[in-house]
């Protein structure tokens, strides 16, 4: 029997047992030098009147690190530069199943902290794919109030609760998100 051909766009992603596309990322809370954290703002393509705010990162190609994903997914979505070895982390984890080009996927992803020594107002979007400029419209530099007082969906949705964890620098626990409750 012959195994059905990946429907998705974009890379990483395989149909597992369950039938479900899924792939391993790396996510990266990315901040700047006021404390400020980078998100993406995307829609919907099937109902373009739904958006969201996202960490910088995607998905782990076949060989590299999960660290070494999130150091080129930050390039590639900001133009900036990460030293991989000054990534903090991993912090956090988790397995979401979310929908993407009308279907349901599921990503477990590892997220990481990069912080910048300064301001980085001039992002470059030219290293997105055809994919993500069909769904990724912008880049903003946040506080975590800005975060909290957002009207429009946050991913992960414990964002505001992680950041807060994250204050007063990383304990060295690594969070699983969807249960923050003893953090």
């Amino acid at each position: 029997m012959s195994q059905p051909q990946d429907p998705l766009p974009g890379e990483g992603w395989a149909i597992g047992p369950d039938g479900m596309a899924r792939r391993s990322a790396a996510r990266v809370l990315l901040f700047d030098g006021l404390g400020r954290l980078l998100l993406v703002n995307a829609h919907d393509a099937q109902n373009p009147a739904r958006h969201w705010w996202f960490t910088v990162g995607g998905g782990i190609d076949e060989g590299e690190s999960a660290r070494d994903a999130a150091v080129r997914e930050v390039r590639e979505e900001t133009g900036l530069e990460v030293d991989p070895a000054s990534l903090i982390g991993p912090v956090a984890v988790r397995s979401s199943v979310f929908d993407f080009f009308a279907r349901h996927v599921r990503q477990d992803e590892e997220y990481f902290v990069a912080r910048l020594g300064g301001m980085a107002e001039h992002l470059v979007t030219t290293g997105w794919t055809a994919v993500e400029r069909s769904f990724m419209d912008g880049l903003r530099w946040f506080t975590r109030q800005e975060i909290e007082a957002l009207e429009v969906e946050v991913f992960p949705v414990e964002l505001v609760q992680l950041l807060d964890n994250l204050v007063g620098g990383w304990d060295g626990t690594l969070r699983r998100l969807g249960d923050l409750s003893g953090s």
